[in-house]
């Protein structure tokens, strides 16, 4: 099984998220998004596996939302997926993937689904 987290360390749910991982025995591959941040392709392949619309990914109270007028965007636009892979910290936080399933960490505990 092949795990993996989308992980800001300095936000506290991400934080939390992974500390849960790993109390259950998971040692999951860290990915810092900030710095890495995903591909297009890649956002809409964690969208299918979250089984969302690209708006439900996206931190709409972020300044940047409101700058770049994402806040209105449609549920399906990729103007939002391509917001997300230009600026990734409008991808909401953190994303847990394990193979081909993923959730977001939102509360902590939703990552239990993927046990």
């Amino acid at each position: 099984m092949n795990w993996t987290i989308w992980h800001n360390p300095r936000c506290r749910k991400s934080r939390e998220t992974l500390a849960l991982l790993k109390a259950n025995g998971i040692r999951p591959s860290v990915r810092l998004y900030l710095k890495d941040g995903p591909s297009e392709d890649e956002i809409r392949t964690v969208l299918v596996y979250l089984e969302k619309a690209p708006r439900d990914l996206l931190r709409l109270k972020e300044p940047l939302a409101k700058e770049l007028g994402l806040r209105d965007c449609l549920a399906h636009s990729d103007k939002c997926v391509d917001a997300m892979a230009s600026h990734p910290s409008l991808i909401e936080r953190p994303v847990v993937i394990r193979d081909e399933r993923a959730v977001l960490g939102r509360p902590p505990e939703a990552v239990l689904a993927l046990l």
